[in-house]
């Protein structure tokens, strides 16, 4: 098959919604649809013993939370989905961010009582500043929520978005009655089953025909039917270029844990969403149709399976075709590398693949070469870009809690920090860790994989640190740079990759030193290493 018609039956997107909004649910009933899987596990319910197939770590069962991305591919209608099912949990804020730089467009899942969270809209923001296409799903719709035109209205003003409905509701809660397909011009009855193959459609070419009382009774079909109207009299028509330069955003209304339209959900989005796009370098635009293969490194994930200790890079393939045991270089080391068994996904399910193409999400094994952000070519000296570490939240020292496991120890943080699971930095004054988290809950994660996947044990002790900052020096060797040095060696330490960090106590102390020394320039977000250099860009 040409390269130009696999790139043309791919759709590669990322899930994304505040925690709780059902999201790891539509992700199963999606699959559920692929015929991935034959039953879909609820993931709240703990009388289901299945637990969810995307939730694969143990500390996520445990909480009914998802803390890692997962990726999960499946074949629908011949067209090849990939589907990058991302943490709602603040906590992990971080990991999504970097999953988005990986995707061609997104799912927004909303519930219907809760309207638009904190979360979502800090998510969304990434997605405008990118023009991510963006398809939102409202769900629970058979729960009692708020009003479809409420929620459209403040999914337009909180997040900022031009929404046109493609389906909408009949009735809500107790009197939900099912969907009108704007997109198919069908009606979809529910009935509160949540198997696989309950779906009744019944195409209405005319809303006004008497067929539709029938079907819902008199009271509802007549509430449809103005809601309609008025639907098509405020929203725009859907257009499907408005939509791919994220400037519009379609709207779907269902139940994913129903399994209620879903399927709706499905079929619109294989129809309209993008193929995998072009992505900038540090050099040029790179096409996903060039010949000359070329992916980068969007997450690390140690420890997939608890018995080997082996570490899975996730790299999105951009450009070419991605062929087992041909030799890539790899950008930052200026090596050549050959991977003998590449893996596809499927949650926890891997299988090796011989070939792989732009969209696709391979997992390389990975021996310590790899860190976020790496740029894999056929040969060709480019980096992508994009993944930056951002200041973190929270700050403590991490102390040794069984002397006899130092080595253990150090290999845990060390591949945890690989990963993105947090930050690591070494104090320049005593040479003390610590570990600085986007979120608190981190720490536990950290703490609970050293020990069950390393046997090593760690305690925290508190540090008071507002912000971590980057330093940069406009001149290194200036009298200035020396006295900052001198003056805050207790508030020094170094990144992972030796890059210096000052640490300071409260937004006084950064206003101060940033007064005192303006030639030391202090940065909140690092970008990922740029060519030859570890420069950071202002990201305040």
């Amino acid at each position: 098959m040409s390269l130009t018609k696999e790139i043309k039956r791919r759709r590669t997107f990322g899930i994304i919604s505040h925690p709780d909004a059902g999201k790891t649910t539509l992700t199963e009933k999606l699959l559920l649809f692929g015929g991935a899987i034959q039953e879909a596990g609820a993931v709240k319910s703990n009388k289901i013993k299945k637990g969810a197939t995307s939730d694969f770590m143990e500390i996520e069962r445990q909480r009914g939370i998802s803390v890692a991305t997962s990726v999960l591919a499946f074949e629908y209608e011949g067209i090849k989905i990939n589907i990058l099912d991302t943490p709602g949990h603040k906590d992990f804020a971080e990991d999504t961010f970097r999953t988005l730089t990986a995707v061609d467009s997104v799912i927004v899942v909303i519930d219907v009582a809760k309207g638009v969270e904190e979360q979502t809209e800090k998510l969304v923001e990434v997605c405008r500043m990118r023009n991510i296409p963006m398809i939102v799903f409202i769900n629970k719709m058979d729960r009692e929520g708020k009003d479809a035109f409420e929620l459209l209205d403040e999914i337009e003003q909180k997040l900022n978005l031009r929404v046109t409905p493609l389906s909408f509701p009949i009735g809500m809660g107790y009197d939900f009655k099912g969907i009108y397909n704007i997109w198919e011009k069908n009606v979809n009855l529910f009935s509160g089953d949540s198997r696989k193959n309950i779906e009744e459609t019944i195409e209405i070419e005319d809303v006004s025909s008497p067929e539709l009382e029938k079907l819902v009774g008199d009271k509802a079909a007549k509430t449809l039917r103005e809601e309609l109207e008025l639907v098509y009299e405020v929203y725009p028509d859907f257009n499907r270029d408005e939509y791919l330069n994220g400037e519009l955003q379609p709207v779907f209304f269902g139940s994913a844990l129903n399994n209620f339209g879903v399927r709706e959900l499905l079929d619109c989005f294989v129809e309209i969403a993008p193929t995998p796009r072009p992505k900038e370098s540090d050099t040029r635009l790179v096409k996903p149709d060039e010949k000359e293969f070329s992916g980068f490194v969007f997450k690390i994930h140690a420890n997939m399976d608890p018995k080997h200790r082996d570490r899975l890079a996730f790299v999105k393939i951009v450009s070419g075709t991605f062929e087992r045991n041909s030799p890539y270089l790899h950008v930052r080391h200026g090596k050549k590398l050959k991977f003998s068994s590449p893996n596809a996904f499927f949650a926890e399910k891997k299988q090796i693949v011989d070939i792989s193409y732009p969209g696709d999400i391979v997992g390389l094994h990975d021996t310590g070469n790899f860190k976020i952000g790496d740029t894999l070519t056929e040969g060709e000296e480019m980096r992508y870009k994009g993944i930056p570490s951002f200041s973190p939240e929270h700050f403590k020292y991490i102390n040794n809690a069984d002397p006899m496991k130092s080595k253990q120890l150090e290999k845990g943080i060390d591949q945890l920090m690989d990963e993105g699971v947090a930050q690591l930095f070494t104090l320049e004054l005593n040479n003390r860790k610590v570990i600085g988290t986007v979120g608190a809950l981190q720490f536990e994660v950290i703490q609970y994989r050293l020990e069950h996947e390393y046997g090593a044990k760690c305690s925290y002790e508190n540090l008071n640190v507002h912000k971590a900052c980057w330093v940069e020096a406009k001149d290194p060797k200036s009298e200035e740079f020396a006295d900052f040095k001198r003056v805050k060696a207790k508030f020094l330490a170094k990144d992972k990759r030796g890059q210096l960090v000052f640490f300071a106590d409260s937004a006084f102390t950064l206003q101060m030193t940033q007064s005192k020394y303006p030639n030391v320039k202090l940065h909140f977000v690092s970008e990922f290493e740029k060519a030859g250099s570890s420069k950071t860009r202002d990201g305040k």
